[in-house]
């Protein structure tokens, strides 16, 4: 057992944890810190102990390490672009002259295999980009899901739009952003060229993806492996599978971001993205109510990045319009556009203004009513008895063992019935307790 400077102070009302989790404690804002603790089973246990004047160091390293992870993944997603010039390519690989002049070949080439090339390579960056977001000191699993969905997010909008937008070349991408100014026409340009290549993508990647989501291969290869192989008679799967936030919600969100910016010069791939998105909503609403196990509640925590990526889409289809009106020397036009980027502007500012703090804090009015409602219905002593094992890392039921270190990934799940009554004791807990990190020899 390894003591952990670290711990768990439960109180007797929402509001007086929230009072606690909100004030400085000490004049040293490092020596001792407060923060809300996350539900029972949200708990990442092996990031409990990780000190806190380390965190700030870890949030700079995978920072540092998620850009030379998007620069070093230039090399396949320009190989892959290079794929659909098919000049280039004899020049490169002359022995294929004689291929590229059948038209199967030519349609094959740059047509289907550059988006399936990068769907390939593009399968091995959640799991990078989850251990960057281990790394970073998250003690929870849903903010540490949430820090890897955003960072899937922008990659994969930087690396599937804009570099293949402006592909060639890592020297010609560097020349395409040297001037600001010309952004809008070359968006405007460059955008209509790759239509082919994004309508395939989303064939590739959004269909392909909802049927390997359907047939769940890595978890059916599993369990046939543990059954034939290592001759498992149960299911040790049971109960483990939750939603993928982090693979499904930036690729749906990238979709919505094709769809923004290829709309006005590429109006084709709607409705692929209409049936995909159709599609999409009938297969997740069944993973989601028969397949996965909701172990824990987030709060909503990934709503605020699909308002900044929608906002983000809208902005990216205004410029490349207002592109589009300076082409075609249209001042009217581009005059009206420029007022509709400061409105959209203007509207994510509110929205910052209005909704952001909702998910960031809870609000004192709606914990007090809470607080009292339980009041009056006495569910305080059933609570009080549901906390002497809620926060325990362990099945056992002993006090030592509730808070000693975890050192391994995978948490102890019971049956989907144990989980759901489990879930029903957490919803009545009466307030969020207060994790305590200290900044002298421990969080």
């Amino acid at each position: 057992m390894v003591e952990c400077a670290a711990a768990f102070v439960f109180f007797k009302s929402r509001y007086a944890a929230l009072t606690v989790a909100q004030s400085l404690q000490t004049s040293n804002p490092m020596q001792w810190v407060t923060d809300l603790a996350p539900e029972p089973e949200d708990v990442y246990w092996s990031n409990l102990c990780i000190p806190y004047k380390q965190l700030w160091i870890r949030k700079i390293t995978t920072f540092a390490a998620s850009v030379t992870f998007v620069l070093v993944f230039l090399i396949p997603v320009t190989f892959a672009q290079g794929l659909t010039q098919l000049e280039k390519l004899e020049k490169m690989l002359p022995f294929l002259s004689g291929m590229l002049q059948k038209k199967f070949v030519v349609q094959l080439v740059t047509g289907y295999l550059p988006s399936v090339i990068l769907v390939l390579f593009l399968y091995a960056v959640p799991p990078v980009v989850m251990l960057f977001s281990t790394m970073e000191g998250c003690v929870s699993r849903s903010e540490r899901k949430k820090s890897a969905c955003s960072k899937v997010l922008y990659f994969q909008i930087w690396n599937v739009f804009f570099v293949n937008v402006f592909a060639g070349s890592v020297i010609s991408q560097l020349a395409v952003f040297s001037s600001i100014t010309e952004l809008p026409s070359q968006l405007a340009k460059a955008v209509p060229a790759q239509a082919t290549y994004f309508t395939t993508y989303v064939l590739s990647s959004g269909w392909a993806s909802l049927a390997f989501e359907i047939m769940q291969l890595f978890p059916l290869f599993c369990n046939l492996f543990q059954r034939f192989i290592l001759g498992y008679n149960e299911d040790t799967m049971n109960g483990f599978l939750t939603f993928p936030y982090h693979t499904e919600v930036p690729r749906i969100l990238l979709f919505g971001f094709l769809g923004f910016t290829c709309s006005i010069l590429a109006p084709l791939i709607l409705p692929f993205l209409l049936f995909y998105f159709v599609l999409a909503y009938l297969v997740y609403r069944n993973q989601i109510l028969n397949v996965y196990i909701k172990k824990y509640d987030s709060g909503g925590q990934l709503w605020p990045i699909a308002h900044n990526t929608t906002v983000l889409s809208l902005l990216v289809a205004q410029v490349i319009a207002l592109g589009v009106f300076g082409i075609k020397e249209s001042p009217v036009a581009s005059g009206f556009t420029i007022p509709l980027l400061i409105c959209t502007v203007l509207f994510h500012q509110y929205c910052r203004q209005r909704f952001l703090p909702i998910f960031k804090n809870n609000a004192t009015q709606v914990l007090i009513d809470m607080d009292r409602r339980d009041e009056r219905c006495q569910r305080m002593d059933q609570i009080y008895e549901h906390l002497n094992s809620a926060y325990c890392q362990f099945s056992s039921s002993s006090q030592s063992e509730c808070f000693s270190s975890h050192k391994g990934e995978r948490e102890d799940v019971g049956t989907p019935q144990d989980m759901e009554k489990a879930k029903e004791m957490s919803q009545e807990i009466a307030w969020p307790p207060v994790l305590h990190s200290f900044g002298q020899g421990g969080k």
